[in-house]
């Protein structure tokens, strides 16, 4: 039987994190090891290793969202990171995926999504929801020069299109194998392609760099269907 993930919860309002606490709970394969009201008291559990997933509020008193994901990447945590948002934080989106979350969603998610949120970040996923789209691309073209294209950037073939755009729904190479029919191997070196052309290092750069570049348009990193998005 597998463990569950252990997920820490880090919001400064305590009705939201005893809400998501109580949803969590309900499902057998998360435990929720901890909830807390800004960065400073996370960190104590992440340095303890007591947590596999955060759920991360932005706004808050005390050292904020942006500057917890500074201060993990100080300290070399590779804890993953979601962040959950509302709609008139996409300035501040932008900078938590440059200083390493791995995705975001609003805080009014279904409970679903956000398992399935929660199983694509553990599983070293993206997790960019369609609904915040339209307003990252504004943001992003607000600093064209952060994510410039490389000068020599080759054009991406329709098959790694696809595995982007799979990626950025929170799919990881196994599911995108199977939704592909393809090998894991073949997801993998795809991947790898992908990030040496947009000359990137990871998966979440890799999505807002084929924002800014037009490669991921609004909508169209919508997962298709016959996904298993807790494999």
């Amino acid at each position: 039987m597998t463990a569950p993930l252990r997920v820490l919860v880090v919001d400064d309002q305590h009705l939201v994190r005893e809400g998501i606490r109580s949803l969590l709970e309900l499902s057998p394969d998360i435990e929720v090891v901890g909830d807390c009201s800004d960065g400073n008291e996370a960190l104590q559990y992440m340095t303890a290793g007591k947590a596999d997933v955060i759920l991360l509020d932005l706004r808050m008193p005390g050292l904020d969202g942006i500057a917890t994901l500074e201060a993990m990447r100080g300290r070399g945590l590779s804890i993953p990171v979601l962040v959950l948002t509302t709609f008139d934080d996409d300035d501040l989106v932008l900078s938590a995926l440059e200083a390493g979350a791995k995705g975001y969603m609003l805080k009014d998610v279904t409970l679903g999504d956000l398992l399935t949120g929660i199983h694509a970040v553990a599983a070293g996923g993206t997790l960019l929801q369609p609904a915040l789209t339209d307003r990252l691309l504004r943001a992003v073209a607000r600093y064209p020069h952060e994510f410039a294209p490389a000068p020599q950037l080759e054009n991406l073939t329709d098959r790694e299109r696809e595995v982007l755009r799979l990626a950025a729904s929170g799919w990881s190479n196994r599911q995108i194998a199977r939704g592909l029919f393809l090998a894991e191997g073949t997801v993998k070196n795809l991947m790898s392609s992908v990030l040496m052309k947009l000359d990137v290092t990871d998966r979440t750069r890799a999505v807002l760099r084929a924002l800014e570049l037009g490669i991921l348009t609004p909508g169209s990193n919508q997962p298709i269907d016959g996904g298993d998005h807790h494999a």
